[in-house]
């Protein structure tokens, strides 16, 4: 709710800056004003006043909170002395009964304020600095509350009585104190049947305009509350039972409640306020924000109307198309998309939304019409067109290259370098002009890998030039990507002394981590924005309710709620939320690139870090894949059964959308826990749904249609089809060579290599293995490296006997790596090779020293018993059953042998399982 009367400055007495104005009082008392309660410490004292200080600044948000939620606020914050504070602060407002009322309170605070004419203090005094924010906040206040004329005392004084009727009809503080505060407010009526709305908004129009006629235009854009808020009857919110809300669906169901309320919260009695245009910008920034967060969560027709009625109060605000073209890109409606980002340049040329370095002088003829052509090529990225995105971006960088507009420029390649990374060129011709690459007018042909390198480097070049800085540590971070998956080649390699190494760089890597990073810390404003610290104040109150602790993959969310340890050790930070979602993205990379070279708990820490602390500023996609990361290491260190509650949990979390990193990870768990049980009608059935995932488009979602191909080869072969295997392997092979997914190609020729062992060719199982180790030296994959070693001693050992020794030196050689960082799976694996090795040798005997052999067994059984894998678990016991009887164990062979036989059977009648998997998928 907020006040009817403002200036033209845009700052208003509201019954919430009166509440917060009594707060203040409390908080500073005079040396004679008489206080309900004393603060019984410094800390008590200090938090009240961090809330108060986050209040003052929250002040300038287009909404102002209720009374209720004030309370609610007060609740959280004020610990032992919550209904000392609330009591004080709701028999204060209904004391407010008359004008003189008001005008006394208002002389009051200004004893609050310190300063030379302070007088004589007492020593347990406190008085504000008048230039401190809460003195700034009070003195805004005075002054404005006394250029008020008589109707807008009047008028403030009823919106008083009306803030306050809300909320405590409802409360319930105690009888007596609720029928104190009715018998206060019955005091009222003879303020509320004035009439003087009329009065007021004839003065209001008469200065606006007053000032068109002087001045032909107006310095801020006013707008009604109707304009944003008269859709409470129009919109359909969901409902969302407390058992089963998520926190993406609370943050959803916030929002729409949101809309659907807006105009109680702004003004119950249904009159008119200013905005200003600042203001406005600042509301549409901070929806903005929010779309890119929640992405189709967002709700589309409660905000669609929103807007519509902010275009017709405000058509000259142009951004509103622009939000809507964000809001319609959100739910990929294609059509909607392409016309409001037309009609936003059409209308603005650009002028709007952008905080871009404007270009030259003198070189703007054709307006903002490249950075139309970036928009343009985004939205083609998003919707899976990589050939349109690519020849409107390309259209973009000449266009800017015309205009001079080297910001532009600069971000148009780091889009093509985007874009070039995600989607997959088989060909390089189109990407860069001659005019552009050097290299390429000396008639020299350059690989897509090459080309994407040129790109990443001329623009972050270009962005340092320019001090972009959130785009060199963006461009940072796609250059630590670049380094990551692709080998070091040089441009020109030619001659005797041309470079022979070709291996990726993890030194480059942490490089361009810690560059990014370093940037990001010293961040500047390198272009105009609007927002200030208000709006992270007002987001901070607006969070006051959450949990402290982190409760990442927790199955209850509300746990740990204790007000006693809300984060009061320090104001919220005031760092843009594209700040922190870039300083997130930077540990989110730390984590696959742990994953890539084999250190799971780097892996894990990284992405536990990000869920604890980015998972609020993050989008919904990001966020996802911190929390798939999490649930991958669950099931290969702990088991189906771990993973899968934490699955749930996600669920909850994050909507199984189309191609949600969620559903897929579902899938893949599904995959996996079928092909361990048997059930392979299950896993093809869940390899299916992985392929139908993927765009149809060539070039598109290549991570999807890899993995869909990969595991449909692993279908085949646990079901012995091995020609049809290694055809679908060989065929993934072809085109991961075609799009260079060199890091792919290593697991699709251990695959072959597993094919061909499985079939009972280990020699032609053994170059393609030879092959996979070779891409994983290149390429720094080193757990993949060491379960290549693990296979290439599986296929030395079925060549024979005598080949057990070099099999065991082998195992021995990647046993760290495997102990260190393996899973379940590649350990229980590696102890069964080692007792093979041992069993096969004709040097061993086991009567002498069965513990080499068993304990190893022992160790793989219970492993592979986590993971349901029946095929293995049972060649582990059948093995310990075959020990047992040499040593003349009958007792434990013959658990050994029931234990073979109990896995046995699993595997082969599959149908009595597949129901339970079928119920989590």
């Amino acid at each position: 709710m907020v006040g009817i009367f403002k200036s033209l400055g845009g700052f208003a007495v509201t019954p919430h800056k009166v509440s917060v104005c009594i707060l203040l009082q409390i908080f500073a008392p005079q040396a004679k004003t008489s206080v309900p309660f004393s603060f019984s410490s410094v800390a008590q004292h200090n938090r009240l006043g961090l809330f108060l200080l986050a209040l003052t600044k929250s002040c300038d948000d287009i909404l102002e909170p209720k009374l209720e939620e004030l309370i609610n606020q007060l609740r959280e914050v004020g610990g032992l002395l919550d209904h000392w504070l609330i009591d004080h602060l709701t028999s204060r407002l209904s004391s407010l009964a008359s004008p003189d009322d008001l005008f006394n309170f208002f002389n009051e605070m200004r004893g609050i304020l310190g300063g030379s004419d302070s007088g004589v203090m007492e020593d347990d005094q406190i008085v504000l600095d008048p230039n401190s924010n809460l003195g700034m906040f009070l003195r805004r206040c005075v002054l404005a509350f006394n250029v008020l004329s008589f109707e807008g005392v009047c008028h403030l004084l009823t919106n008083i009585g009306m803030y306050c009727k809300e909320t405590l009809s409802s409360c319930s503080y105690g009888a007596s104190e609720v029928d104190d505060t009715r018998n206060d407010l019955e005091t009222l009526p003879e303020y509320e049947n004035m009439d003087l709305e009329n009065l007021v908004f004839e003065k209001v129009n008469e200065e606006i305009e007053a000032k068109k006629r002087s001045t032909q235009g107006i310095s801020f854009h006013f707008h009604m509350s109707e304009a944003l808020s008269g859709l409470a009857e129009d919109v359909d919110v969901p409902s969302f039972p407390k058992c089963k809300t998520s926190s993406k669906a609370k943050e959803v169901f916030s929002y729409s409640h949101t809309l659907c309320n807006t105009s109680r919260d702004m003004d119950p009695s249904g009159g008119a306020f200013l905005r200003t245009n600042w203001q406005m910008q600042g509301y549409l920034d901070a929806q903005a924000e929010t779309i890119e967060k929640l992405g189709s969560l967002f709700s589309l027709n409660a905000f669609e109307m929103v807007l519509k009625q902010l275009q017709k109060m405000a058509p000259e605000l142009h951004r509103v198309h622009f939000l809507r073209y964000l809001n319609t890109l959100s739910h990929d409606d294609y059509f909607s998309a392409l016309e409001n980002v037309h009609r936003y340049f059409d209308y603005s040329a650009g002028t709007e939304g952008f905080d871009f370095v404007p270009p030259g002088s003198g070189c703007n003829s054709f307006g903002r019409y490249e950075i139309a052509l970036l928009c343009l090529g985004m939205m083609h990225v998003h919707f899976g067109h990589p050939k349109q995105a690519l020849e409107v971006l390309t259209e973009a960088v000449h266009v800017s290259q015309q205009q001079s507009n080297d910001t532009c420029l600069t971000y148009t390649l780091a889009a093509i370098g985007n874009l070039l990374s995600e989607s997959g060129f088989s060909r390089s011709s189109g990407i860069l002009g001659s005019s552009y690459s050097p290299l390429m007018s000396m008639g020299i042909s350059l690989s897509v890998q090459q080309q994407l390198f040129v790109l990443l480097t001329e623009s972050l070049r270009r962005a340092e030039s320019l001090k972009l800085k959130r785009l060199v540590a963006s461009n940072h971070l796609a250059m630590a990507k670049f380094h990551l998956m692709h080998v070091q080649r040089p441009l020109l390699s030619f001659g005797p002394r041309a470079s022979s190494k070709l291996r990726t760089s993890p030194i480059s890597v942490c490089k361009e981590l810690r560059l990014s990073n370093h940037l990001i810390c010293q961040y500047g404003t390198e272009s105009s924005t609007k927002t200030t610290d208000g709006s992270f104040s007002t987001t901070w109150l607006k969070n006051l309710q959450k949990p402290t602790g982190s409760h990442v993959l927790s199955r209850d969310p509300e746990s740990g709620n204790n007000s006693s340890e809300l984060p009061f050790f320090a104001q919220p930070t005031s760092i843009p939320g594209s700040v922190l979602q870039l300083l997130g993205s930077s540990y989110l990379l730390r984590a696959s690139a742990a994953e890539l070279y084999g250190s799971a708990p780097l892996a894990r820490i990284n992405a536990l870090l990000y869920a604890t602390c980015f998972a609020d500023a993050s989008s919904s996609s990001d966020a996802s894949l911190a929390y798939v990361k999490l649930i991958q290491h669950l099931a290969i260190f702990e088991g189906y059964k771990e993973a899968f509650s934490a699955l749930k949990v996600a669920e909850e979390k994050f909507l199984s959308l189309s191609k949600s990193r969620i559903l897929l990870l579902k899938l893949q768990l599904v995959h996996e826990h079928a092909l361990h049980r048997g059930c392979l009608k299950l896993a093809q059935q869940a390899c299916n749904e992985i392929g139908v995932l993927a765009s149809s488009v060539t070039g598109v979602d290549l991570d999807l249609k890899t993995e869909a191909s990969f595991r449909h080869a692993r279908t085949l072969l646990a079901a012995n089809q091995f020609s049809e295997a290694a055809r679908v392997a060989h065929s993934l092979f072809c085109l991961c060579y075609k799009y260079n997914l060199q890091v792919q190609n290593a697991s699709v020729l251990l695959l072959l290599a597993e094919i061909h062992k499985k079939s009972g060719n280990a020699v032609v199982g053994l170059p393609y293995a030879l092959a996979s180790l070779s891409f994983c030296q290149s390429f720094n994959l080193d757990l993949l490296k060491a379960s290549a070693t693990l296979t290439i001693a599986e296929l030395w050992l079925s060549l024979g006997p005598s080949h057990s020794k070099r099999a065991l030196n082998l195992l021995h050689g990647a046993f760290p790596m495997i102990l260190g960082h393996g899973g379940l799976e590649l350990r229980a694996r590696a102890f069964i090779v080692e007792a093979k090795c041992y069993l096969c040798s004709p040097s061993f005997s086991v009567s002498k020293d069965p513990e080499v052999v068993l304990d190893p067994l022992k160790q793989a059984s219970e492993e592979l018993q986590l993971l349901e894998y029946h095929e293995l678990a049972a060649e582990a016991f059948y093995l310990m059953a075959m020990v047992f009887d040499k040593l003349g164990r009958l007792e434990e062979r013959e658990e050994a042998a029931d234990s073979f036989k109990k896995h046995i059977m699993a595997l082969e009648n599959p149908e009595e399982t597949d129901s339970s998997l079928l119920n989590v998928s």
